[in-house]
C-alpha cells in the first residue's frame, strides 16, 4: 500500500503569526488527529514563516515543508536558501520544480534534479513537480513532455533519489484557474507517470495531483488508482477546506 500525502503549498501567503495560527488550527482538527500513519499531512509556508510553523506543528501529525531550496549546501549564492539550513530548523519536505519556478525562474530539469539530490542528501524529502502547459496539452504532447521531464530529472538526480522522492503532477493549465483536470484525465497522466517511474524501479513512489484540488473534487480524484494524494494550493489556506481534503484521503483508504 502506497503512502497518501496531502501537502499544502501556501506560496507567498501567511505572515509568521498567521502561519502559527493556521498550523495550530489544522493540527488540532479531528481530521489530522484521526489520520492513520499511511496518510501524511504536510504544509509548506513561505520561508519567513517556517520557524513559527515548525513550533506550532511540534508534537502533532503535521510535517513542515519548504517551497524551494538551492542545489548547493552553502556558498556565494545571494538570496538563496540552503537545504542544510532548512533541515537543521526542522523542515522535512521541500518542493522542487514547481511550475511557477520553471516559468518565472527558468528552472531546467537538470537543475531540478540537482536540487532534489541535494535536498535528499540533507535529510529532506523532495516533492518533484512535473506537468504540461495548455498549449502542450492541446498539441497532444502531454506524455512526451512529462516523460522527458522525468527522464532528465532522473538523469540529473540519480535513480536512488527518485525512489526516495514524491512526484507531483501539475497540469499547469489548471493551477489557480479553478479548472481542474477531470478524474479520467488526471488518472491517465498519473498512470503514465507510474509507468515511467517503473523503468527506474520507482513505481512505489507516491504521485500527487496538483491542479486546483478542492474539498469538492478531492474524493473523486482520490478514488483513482494512481492518485496518491494532492499538492493543494488555495484550498490549503483555510483549515476547513484543507481538512476536508484530508478527510477525503483518509476515506479513500
Amino acid at each position: 500500500m502506497r503512502t497518501r500525502i496531502i501537502a499544502g503549498n501556501w506560496k507567498m501567503n501567511t505572515a509568521p503569526d498567521e502561519a502559527s495560527a493556521l498550523v495550530t488550527e489544522i493540527a488540532s482538527s479531528s481530521s489530522v488527529q484521526k489520520a492513520p500513519s499511511s496518510v501524511k499531512i504536510v504544509v509548506c509556508p513561505p520561508y519567513l514563516s517556517l520557524t513559527n510553523a515548525i513550533k506550532a506543528a511540534s508534537g502533532t501529525n503535521v510535517s513542515i515543508g519548504a517551497q524551494n531550496c538551492h542545489h548547493e549546501e552553502k556558498g556565494a549564492y545571494t538570496g538563496e536558501v540552503s537545504p542544510v539550513v532548512l533541515s537543521s530548523i526542522g523542515v522535512s519536505y521541500v518542493i522542487v520544480g514547481h511550475s511557477e519556478r520553471r516559468r518565472d525562474q527558468f528552472e531546467s530539469n537538470d537543475l531540478i534534479g540537482r536540487k532534489a539530490a541535494r535536498a535528499l542528501a540533507c535529510g529532506l524529502t523532495p516533492i518533484i513537480c512535473v506537468g504540461e502547459t495548455l498549449d502542450e496539452r492541446d498539441d497532444d504532447i502531454t506524455t512526451d513532455v512529462i516523460g522527458t521531464q522525468i527522464r532528465l530529472i532522473t538523469s540529473s538526480a540519480g535513480e536512488d533519489v527518485i525512489k526516495a522522492s514524491v512526484i507531483a503532477y501539475e497540469p499547469v493549465w489548471a493551477i489557480g484557474t479553478g479548472r481542474a483536470a477531470t478524474p479520467i484525465q488526471a488518472q491517465d497522466v498519473h498512470a503514465f507517470i507510474r509507468s515511467e517511474l517503473h523503468i527506474f524501479g520507482a513505481q512505489h513512489v507516491p504521485i500527487l495531483y496538483g491542479g486546483s484540488v478542492t474539498d469538492e473534487n478531492a474524493a473523486t480524484l482520490f478514488s483513482c488508482r494512481d492518485i496518491d494524494g494532492a499538492l493543494v494550493g488555495g484550498a490549503s489556506l483555510k483549515a476547513a477546506s484543507f481538512c476536508a481534503i484530508i478527510d477525503a484521503a483518509i476515506g479513500a483508504g
